[in-house]
């Protein structure tokens, strides 16, 4: 695993607890080795010092080599290991990148044409930076066989488990994952954890529509009556959607119902039934549909993970 000057500690320690423990109940396990990018000790977030065992050299070997994070996305990283991860994947190691890592894998070229994911904070940036790059904003990790890239940092013990399958089987993974007490897969992807803004400060009359919008919301809206509060043609109005938002009128909407159904879901004990007339949708079974399309999961499963009062398992 690399380390670097300003190490992104909790993906480092993801790693560390899925490969780098001792694990005396299995027959086979991975042989775990830090190498850090400049031969010193190295501060990590919070004050942490690392003291890699190797430096780059180390890379030269490895099967698998993981980036826990970048310690700056707007900061390339330096050519020196650029070229290291680039002769490694040419004599066959897997790349893995935890959230913000797949920067690092960005800048080497080998992910052009292919399919990735990152932290969904991180997805225009990305996209701006590499836009070659096949970008999965929706999920929790991608795998591209030799290049494999987790959402968000604790998407990491997703991948990670992952990987354990792959290589060890579902037996091997699912132990694993009952020791640090995590389900061995998780429903849906990033979508639900994502709360994309819908009016910002740069376009007042979209922070205007929007108020009036949520005034509204469980309440039949249509493009003429949206054109009629925004004071513009419904022409105007969609060329303005398609400018900013790059949506149209209706599906803006139709992510503010579901935006007012999550908040519902996590906050009270309204039937699905309820919430679908609370926010718009009319009937469960439209709820359902677009909460799906958007979140990937159902109403239910996104209210047992999110509900505010849910119990906790101790």
């Amino acid at each position: 695993m690399l380390a670097y000057e300003g190490l992104c500690t909790f993906e480092f320690g993801i790693a560390v607890e899925m490969f780098g423990l001792p694990r005396p109940e299995f027959d086979r396990w991975y042989t775990f080795t830090v190498c850090g990018l400049e031969n010193r000790p190295l501060r990590a977030t919070g004050g942490i010092c690392v003291t890699p065992k190797k430096g780059l050299i180390g890379l030269q070997k490895a099967d698998t080599i993981i980036i826990p994070g970048w310690c700056d996305p707007d900061e390339l990283p330096p050519r020196n290991l650029i070229r290291a991860l680039v002769k490694a994947h040419e004599r066959g190691a897997r790349l893995i990148s935890i959230c913000s890592g797949v920067f690092v894998l960005g800048a080497t070229g080998l992910l052009n044409g292919r399919h990735a994911t990152t932290h969904w904070r991180y997805i225009e940036k990305l996209t701006r930076r590499f836009p070659l790059i096949q970008l999965q904003p929706d999920v929790l990790y991608v795998d591209e066989g030799d290049i494999l890239s987790s959402a968000g940092s604790a998407a990491g013990i997703d991948l990670c488990l992952h990987i354990i399958r792959k290589d060890f089987g579902t037996v091997v993974a699912n132990q694993v994952a009952r020791r640090l007490v995590v389900p061995p897969h998780r429903e849906g992807g990033q979508a639900q954890f994502i709360d994309k803004p819908v009016g910002e400060a740069a376009h007042p009359w979209l922070t205007q529509l929007l108020e009036w919008t949520l005034a509204r919301i469980h309440k039949q809206i249509t493009v003429e009556r949206l054109a009629s509060a925004a004071h513009v043609s419904k022409r105007t109005l969609c060329r303005r959607f398609a400018e900013t938002t790059e949506t149209s009128p209706l599906d803006w909407v139709s992510g503010l119902r579901v935006r007012r159904a999550k908040d519902l879901l996590e906050t009270t004990t309204l039937s699905v039934e309820e919430i679908a007339e609370e926010s718009g949708f009319g009937s469960a079974a439209v709820l359902r549909h677009h909460f799906r399309m958007r979140v990937k999961l159902s109403p239910n499963m996104y209210r047992n993970q999110f509900r505010q009062d849910a119990s906790m398992a101790l």
